[in-house]
Formats: structure tokens, C-alpha cells, sequence
């Protein structure tokens, strides 16, 4: 989303869930914030993360609004991209609301309380500092970029993954002809969900999702497809089972899958990505 959006997972992997039911019921919403981090600042992020934004999203995790968040960084670096991404996944749109509120809260206490600090020559607080001075010190801020993106498709497995994984998130990014998107879906639901049920069933792709903007702010794509793994060495299998379900059918099927996904798709806009999670927290994790 991004152009990468950030994508989440998100970011997205309510994982705790059983993979038959989500697909035909759940829709989540998750809400991505793309950061460009100065070079150097990373750990000062990482820290405005883990003192400002997740105590707020822990608790709104066990209040059950928050069903999954996290922190990415894609694998490959781009210029001009983000750096960092810090995603949250809720139901619907008051899920979003509320978040919205008990963020807004939370930082204008900390300012108020940084202010008071400075005043009285207490230490803490970020040196005197509020955490609105603090970002556009660590960030640039300029590029700072939002998203809100639906699940049109969400199936995850039935076991969650052990405590502190850290997964690895692919994103494909498409753009559909106008009037297309019906077609587009079920094209893909036709020939390469099958695929990923069977990635799932085994164990190899933790969670997927075939994903659109909520708001549209973006050209660049209309849809894309995320899976979650638990390891890069994951994405070879990945790889392998799709070239194995194409090799498995004759070369008039495999040119008929071609052109259908031709016929509905911009293809020389496709682009993927790879992001890296730093932080992955779900509802039922410990």
C-alpha cells in the first residue's frame, strides 16, 4: 500500500481462529501507519513504540477490540519507502474509533505530562520532550502515510503459532481493470485459493487474505494478496506448491489460467513485497 501498504498485517492474522468459518464471515479491518525513520533513530522508534502506542493496543487487546498488532520493516529497502509500519486489526469501524480515541488520549497525556516535567525540572518523559516532538524528531514525519484496508478473503490455521514468532509477510499487489474486480475474485478464488487452503491445512502459511482499500488512497493497486509464514525458508514452499499445481495440469489449462488472469489484471502494475515483523502480538498469545 503503499506503495507497499502495509500490508497487515496485517496485520492482520487473527490467527486464533479455525480457517473454515473466517473465510465466509470475517471481514477485518486493520489499519496501517507508514513511517520513514531517520537513519540512526531506529531504536528510538522502536522505543516510542513500546512506551506510547502498546500499552494503549495491549489493552485494547484484552478488552477484545484489538484482535492482532505488530510492528514491520519490509526485507528489501527502497528509495523513498517507509521504513517501519505499525499495524492493528479490529472487526469494524468502531473498532477503529476507539483506537483512534485511546491513542489521541494517550498522547496528549504524555505531552501534558512532558510539559509538566520540563517545568519542574523533573527527568523523564523523553528529556522534557512530548511524543509529538519526539516523532518529528526520529521520524520524517512528511512522509508519514495511512492506510485502512478489508479482507474481503480471510482464512487463518487453526493453531497458533508459539509465543514471540516473529513472521515473515508477503504482499502482491495488483491492479484490476475497471468494471474487472468481480471477475478478478473469482478467477483467484478459483485457481489460487485452493493452493493457499492447501498451504494452510499443512502448515506452511500461517493465515492469508485477499485484501482491498477500505478508503481508497491509493492508484497504484486495487487489491492484494498477503500470507503470513513463519520463516523465509517457508516462501520457497510457497513457490513450490503453486509451480507444482500449474505443472500438474496441461498446457492448454495453464494458457486458459494465464489469460484469465490477463484479461481482468494490469499486469505490468504487479509488485510485491516482503515485510519482516519486529513486533507480532495476537489476542490469545500470552
Amino acid at each position: 500500500m503503499k506503495k507497499r501498504l502495509l500490508l497487515c498485517l496485517a496485520a492482520v492474522l487473527v490467527l486464533c481462529v479455525t480457517a473454515v468459518a473466517q473465510d465466509a464471515k470475517m471481514q477485518p479491518l486493520t489499519f496501517w501507519y507508514e513511517y520513514s525513520v531517520n537513519p540512526g533513530k531506529e531504536a528510538q522508534f522502536m522505543e516510542l513504540v513500546k512506551t506510547v502506542g502498546a500499552p494503549v493496543r495491549d489493552k485494547l487487546m484484552t478488552e477484545g477490540v484489538i484482535g492482532a498488532w505488530g510492528v514491520e520493516t519490509p526485507l528489501m529497502r527502497m528509495p523513498g519507502g517507509a521504513t517501519h509500519i505499525i499495524w492493528y486489526s479490529v472487526n469494524d469501524w468502531s473498532g477503529v474509533e476507539k483506537v483512534d480515541a485511546a491513542m489521541r488520549a494517550q498522547i496528549a497525556k504524555l505531552d501534558e505530562e512532558a510539559k509538566g516535567g520540563a517545568s519542574t525540572g523533573r527527568k523523564g518523559g523523553g528529556g522534557g520532550m512530548g511524543v509529538t516532538a519526539r516523532m518529528m524528531e526520529i521520524a520524517d514525519v512528511s512522509k508519514t502515510r495511512d492506510y485502512l484496508t478489508r479482507d474481503l478473503v480471510f482464512v487463518a490455521g487453526q493453531a497458533m503459532p508459539p509465543a514471540g514468532t516473529l513472521p515473515f509477510t508477503r504482499f502482491n499487489y495488483v491492479k484490476v481493470k475497471p468494471g474487472k474486480g468481480s471477475e478478478f475474485r473469482k478467477t483467484w478464488e478459483k485457481y489460487n485459493k485452493p493452493v493457499l487452503d492447501k498451504l494452510v491445512a499443512d502448515g506452511v502459511v500461517l493465515a492469508y487474505g485477499l485484501t482491498v482499500e477500505e478508503v481508497r488512497t491509493d492508484g497504484d493497486f486495487t487489491h492484494f494478496v498477503w500470507y503470513a509464514v513463519k520463516d523465509l525458508a517457508s516462501l520457497e514452499k510457497v513457490r513450490n506448491t503453486f509451480n507444482s499445481d500449474r505443472d500438474k495440469r496441461s498446457q492448454d489449462e495453464q494458457d486458459a489460467i494465464t489469460a484469465a488472469f490477463v484479461n481482468v489484471l494490469d499486469v505490468d502494475a504487479s509488485r510485491s513485497e516482503v515485510d519482516r515483523s519486529l513486533i507480532f502480538k495476537l489476542g490469545a498469545m500470552k
